[in-house]
Order: C-alpha cells, then structure tokens, then sequence
C-alpha cells in the first residue's frame, strides 16, 4: 500500500481499480473544472466512472482518494502507469502558489517512493510531471486539460520538487517489505511462474501492489531473502528459483537460478535476494517446478531492505 503523508485520506469505494496500478511512469496533472469539495462528492458517484489519486484545493488542501497500489480512473489509457492530481479551478486559471506547492509534494513523494525523475516527461512514454493533454486521445483527448496557462506553470512544479528533495537531509536508511502468501497454491511441472505475495505485513517503499507479484520498483537496492516451504516435491527432484525483471507486463531480463532438491517430508529453503534495480524495472520471484507431478507451495515469505535511488 502507498498513502502519502500529509495528504489528508479520503478514501472512495468505486470507480477505481484495485491493485491495477502496474508500474509509476509519472504524475500527470489535470484541472477539476470545479471545486474540490465538489471532486470529492462527484468521485463517490458510480456514475461518475472516474477518479484521481489526489486533488488539490485553491487554499492548499491535498486529499488523497486512491491508494497508489490502485489504479485510479483519471486518464483512459494512461491510468495503469501514471498518478493523477486533480486541481481545483476552471479552464484558463493558473494553479494557486498553495496547489504548485501540492503538485511539488506529491511529485517529491512520487520521487522518494518510486524512483520518478523530477523533469517533465515529454509525452506518454516518458518519465516524470506530465498533464492530461499530453496523452492525446488514447488517454481520453481533453486537449484543454488542464489548459496552456497551466502547462506553462509545469517547470515552476518540477523546480520546487527538487528544492523539497535538496532540502531533505540525506539518510541512507532503508525502508522494510516483508510479504507472503494468502494461502498455499500448487505449481504443476514446466514453466515460469511469478508469485504472488497476498499478503502484506509491511512494505514501507510502496512498491507492492496490493495481491501483487512485485516486491521492488527502481531505481533502488535491496537485500534480503524469501523463505520457501514445498511440499510434494520428490526427493532427488528439483524447484529452480529466480529472480526476474519487468516493466510493466513487459519481461526484461532474468537473474542467477538457484535450485531447491527435495528431501523427505517438506522441504525448505532461503534463498538470498540482493541486486540494483534500474529505473521504470519492477523485480519479481520466479519458480520452475522440474519435477514431474505438481507440488503445494505452503509458504513463500520474502523479507527485504530497500534503499530507493
């Protein structure tokens, strides 16, 4: 889960996808054409079908009403990789000096928690502060969201989020993830499947996706271990286990195989976690089960340290 502090939570019940949030290229900016109480009643509405992560108010407010890990309903086709903040005001305005200091927060926190570049993106495949017009139509075609006088506003944004992270005094301390599953699954022979950690007793970086298969996003280090419980698996007979790298949906690259042999009864193991992950890559756990009948994964529990980049 990722909720950002000083953003005041509130939380909607519809018009948002749950743990759909694959990947975070950025945070796109967008204008309410109305008031922030009036976002805030409007997104409750299962009419409404569309929502933001966070809005912000002329006097300065931040709501947050999606989690991070979810994916909010706020630009069609760019939802699944971008943040939305919706800004309260009408086409034409500028954003209060209060709402650019919210916009520099929430890109700052985006900074801190998932690696995004403090620039402007450029277009829908890059990374950083973008705004909803950008996206053209495939993300809904509001070419005056949230209008030119806005847009221009975007560097000032960009400026002060980099003013918050020079001011923030640098402590190389890592942040805890420690996930597993919700229940035992089986894993039949052949072929590569992530899995998926349904539970979660900490993830301090933000980067687990609630149900989710990834447990670290870059640009960040981490060290740490999963603890592996297996039963049915023959003795003699081989699970291999990896990591493995994605952007997205998108597979990227594979890391060392380690190889648990089965013994009698159940059998254990603690496989070591430790690599430097790029930016925009999301890094996952793999298995392969060799052996010819099907086995019962009873518990993966993965326990890191994660220092973002």
């Amino acid at each position: 889960m990722a909720r950002m502090p000083g953003a005041t939570w509130r939380p909607i019940s519809v018009n948002y996808t749950n743990g759909g949030q694959s990947t975070v290229r950025g945070v796109v900016v967008h204008i309410m054409a109305g008031t922030l109480v009036g976002t805030d009643a409007w997104f409750r509405n299962p009419e409404a079908r569309a929502s933001s992560h966070f809005g912000t108010g002329k006097a300065g407010g931040l709501y947050q009403w999606v989690d991070t890990a979810d994916r909010a309903w706020a630009q069609a086709a760019g939802n699944s990789s971008w943040l939305s903040v919706e800004n309260e005001g009408q086409g034409g305005d500028t954003l209060t000096s209060a709402q650019l200091d919210r916009n520099a927060e929430v890109l700052a926190w985006a900074h801190r928690v998932y690696g995004v570049p403090l620039q402007l993106a450029g277009g829908p495949s890059g990374y950083g502060l973008g705004y909803h017009a950008m996206g053209g139509s495939a993300w809904g075609g509001h070419t005056s969201c949230p209008g030119p006088r806005i847009v221009a506003q975007l560097p000032e944004i960009v400026a002060r989020a980099k003013r918050l992270i020079s001011d923030t005094p640098e402590e190389d301390m890592p942040d805890y993830v420690n996930l597993g599953l919700s229940k035992a699954y089986t894993l039949a022979p052949g072929g590569w499947q992530s899995i998926q950690f349904g539970t979660e007793w900490s993830d301090e970086p933000g980067g687990h996706a609630t149900g989710g298969r990834v447990f670290a996003r870059g640009a960040a280090r981490f060290t740490g271990s999963v603890s592996l419980s297996v039963t049915g698996l023959p003795v003699g007979d081989t699970l291999q286990v990896r990591m493995s790298e994605f952007d997205g949906d998108t597979h990227k690259a594979n890391h060392p195989t380690h190889e648990i042999t089965g013994t009698k009864g159940e059998t254990f193991a603690v496989v070591p976690l430790t690599k430097r992950l790029g930016r925009g890559r999301e890094m996952r756990i793999q298995l392969l089960n060799q052996s010819s009948r099907s086995v019962t994964i009873t518990s993966a529990v993965l326990t890191v340290l994660v220092w973002k980049e």
